[in-house]
């Protein structure tokens, strides 16, 4: 029973949906103080039950398991099906099995045509795969720390158990949206998750500054997720089904319809993590609790999007250029955030930045359309979750302890205030700039080999070249940026407001205990998954994934080198790489030092000279993404908003009230006739009368 996937498969989301339901209905009343004790416990079970599930489908033949719950809607054919096809679902072996592929019926479940439509049928199914296996176990883990971190956070807060029935609630739809086998349940819960983000946000709704991020952050995304619609609308008119068994296909489109379908999937997968155009949402998202910062950066809603790609590595595969798009928004997000990172002030704004910038990395990696860059991206995004959670969760010590100071050049001295949250933070600073042995240095690492690899080998060799130096210079960057704040908030002269330095002190072992487990992992996970060859060797677990087996045959017939092969990691070639990478993050470290605790005279002159090229204020003000948006769509859409307000309620509003006017005018014409004289009444009866026999006459 313990390692049976079905039952890990359903238990892993139903216990945080059953927390969510039960901290909901006796939270406020009942549980109180207690309300995350349901949160807690689900989650820990769901993380227990998510790496069982890890061991589980290491042994299960094909790595892949099937699970289908339940049929959610069937919409039968308008014209009737080739004589001896049934309806169908999409999976081999259960009921509704896909229809065997033939010249003369390319796919099962014909989309629309002139003479009628193909059967439509959505099945609830779960999948268990190398990949899904993952995204659980790094979701639900991370997620259980935050939420023990949360009981000291958000202690006293009036709404306590509203915040544990969201979280359990953005648990279980992230476990759901990673967990299912179908397009269109994916769309589902992409929203699902979208949702949770939003009451996340604005969980302090009485803020205007929460109520405007949270409905910045909803609405940024619906214009990513309106591509992502359509990309599953054309997948269902291409290739007649939804399910991601499409992806094991041979015959997948190549042309224009790939790319489109590339392109508007990754139009979703650009909302959901934050990169360019529609990063604008994430820094604004900092106006939430620090836990849920730490959850959506770090576990759940950003790395949607990285998982999206990575799921349908056969669509990209089968469109070079939707992939070039891929890697050139990855490459481009990641070193304009790590600029704008530079010169902000807010702590956690400048963390979510760099969360954009991490995430570009990873888009920059899927992109290259190698075993390397696909297994490279997912490492990283496993990293990336412990030192980001890490780094946030830290940001929320030092706001805890401080009475909610956050601003950088406010602060300055705590490490002897608060020794295991600066101890911790410098853990993840080295992770994050990439440092050995930190976890950020071998997955960073692997990204930029396989940009490498396919600077000197393959396609557009002259876009991958300039997209390796785009990324080294982010990683010279990402050093600075990530020192700059550590400096400033644990060295030099304690620089707290009065009011804030009377309480200062560590916070309590509630939040320092995750943050220590999170160090850990800062540590020593890159370094145990690069022994273990789980993400890179492409005989390892994660690229064991069904739908990466085309990319794992085209690599072994030796179109590219075999990740974790001879003449791979192991090369020359990785190792300039690696030497490349690992000194460009030490020079970062050491100009941080040099500006920030040594040369502060050589600081005023940098920004002078910065200022005086107009390069200060470019970073200092985003870029002026946001006054670009509201220039361009905000604005003219308020106006259009007036406009239309105006006709609604002096053209609308002025018909309706004159049709409304019509019996009124009639009634108070004919009221004079209802004077209740009954002589009057008589008169009139008569006149009535005599009128009637003159037309009969007539």
């Amino acid at each position: 029973m313990l390692l049976d996937i079905p039952f890990l498969l359903i238990l892993i989301p139903l216990l945080p949906l059953a927390a969510a339901v039960l901290t909901a209905a006796l939270g406020k009343h009942v549980l109180g103080r207690a309300s995350h004790w349901p949160t807690v416990a689900a989650v820990a079970l769901s993380s227990a039950a998510s790496l069982l599930l890890v061991v589980a489908v290491r042994h299960e033949p094909g790595h892949e398991k099937i699970v289908q719950l339940w049929t959610w809607a069937t919409v039968d054919a308008v014209s009737p099906p080739p004589p001896g096809e049934a309806p169908t679902s999409g999976y081999p072996g259960v009921r509704g099995a896909p229809l065997p592929v033939s010249p003369t019926h390319p796919h099962p479940n014909p989309p629309p045509d002139g003479e009628g439509t193909g059967s439509f049928h959505v099945d609830v199914v779960l999948r268990a795969d190398p990949l899904t296996a993952v995204m659980l176990a790094t979701v639900t883990f991370v997620s259980l720390l935050v939420c023990i971190y949360s009981i000291g956070y958000m202690h006293g807060d009036p709404g306590y158990w509203r915040f544990f029935s969201y979280v359990s609630l953005f648990v279980f739809s992230m476990t759901m949206l990673v967990s299912v086998s179908n397009f269109l349940l994916l769309y589902v819960f992409w929203e699902a998750v979208g949702l949770c983000s939003y009451l996340l946000i604005g969980f302090w709704y009485q803020k205007p500054a929460a109520a405007a991020a949270g409905l910045k952050a909803f609405l940024v995304n619906r214009v990513g997720d309106f591509g992502f619609a359509l990309g599953v609308f054309f997948l269902w008119t291409t290739y007649g089904t939804l399910d991601f068994t499409l992806l094991g296909r041979p015959e997948l489109a190549h042309g224009g319809t790939a790319a489109a379908i590339g392109l508007l999937l990754l139009a979703g997968a650009c909302g959901k993590s934050a990169q360019f155009p529609l990063h604008v949402w994430l820094p604004d998202a900092m106006e939430g609790p620090t836990p849920v910062s730490a959850l959506i950066h770090a576990a759940t809603m950003v790395t949607a999007g990285v998982y999206l790609v990575a799921r349908c590595t056969p669509l990209y595969m089968a469109s070079p250029e939707a992939r070039y798009v891929v890697t050139a928004i990855g490459g481009g997000t990641a070193v304009l955030a790590a600029i704008i990172a530079l010169t902000q002030t807010d702590l956690k704004r400048i963390l979510a930045y760099s969360t954009i910038s991490q995430l570009g990395y990873m888009f920059l990696a899927l992109g290259t359309g190698t075993l390397l860059g696909v297994a490279a991206g997912m490492f990283h995004l496993v990293t990336h979750a412990f030192f980001k959670a890490l780094l946030f969760l830290g940001a929320g010590s030092v706001m805890h302890a401080t009475g909610g100071v956050i601003d950088v050049e406010k602060l300055g001295g705590l490490r002897r205030r608060m020794p295991i949250t600066h101890w911790t933070f410098l853990f993840g600073c080295l992770a994050l700039a990439g440092i050995f042995p930190f976890a950020g240095f071998w997955s960073k690492d692997a990204i930029l080999a396989a940009v490498a690899e396919k600077s000197h080998a393959g396609d557009a060799t002259w876009l991958y070249l300039i997209l390796f130096l785009v990324g080294t210079l982010t990683a010279f960057l990402t050093a600075v940026y990530t020192f700059r704040a550590f400096f400033l908030t644990f060295y030099g002269r304690e620089r707290l407001e009065p009011e804030a330095g009377k309480h200062l002190h560590e916070s309590p072992w509630v939040m320092t205990g995750p943050l220590a487990v999170l160090a850990l992992g800062a540590l020593a996970v890159g370094g145990y998954f690069q022994w273990s060859g789980d993400f890179l060797d492409h005989k390892g677990f994660l690229l064991q994934t069904p739908s990466l087996a085309p990319l794992v045959e085209q690599e072994e017939m030796g179109a590219a080198p075999e990740p974790g092969g001879e003449g791979a990691h192991s090369s020359s070639g990785h190792l300039a790489v690696a030497l490349l990478s690992t000194g460009v993050a030490v020079a970062g470290i050491a100009v941080a030092a040099l500006l920030y605790l040594g040369r502060p005279a050589w600081l005023e002159a940098l920004t002078a000279l910065m200022t005086a090229l107009g390069l200060y204020g470019l970073s200092k003000n985003k870029f002026y993404f946001d006054e670009i948006y509201r220039a361009l769509v905000v604005g003219p859409l308020e106006r259009l908003a007036a406009v239309l307000a105006w006709l609604d309620q002096h053209g609308v509003d002025a018909l309706v009230d004159a049709v409304g006017a019509v019996p009124r005018a009639i009634g108070a014409t004919l009221r004079p006739l209802q004077g209740g004289l009954v002589q009057f009444y008589a008169v009139l009866m008569i006149l009535g009368v005599l009128a009637l026999l003159g037309a009969l006459l007539l």
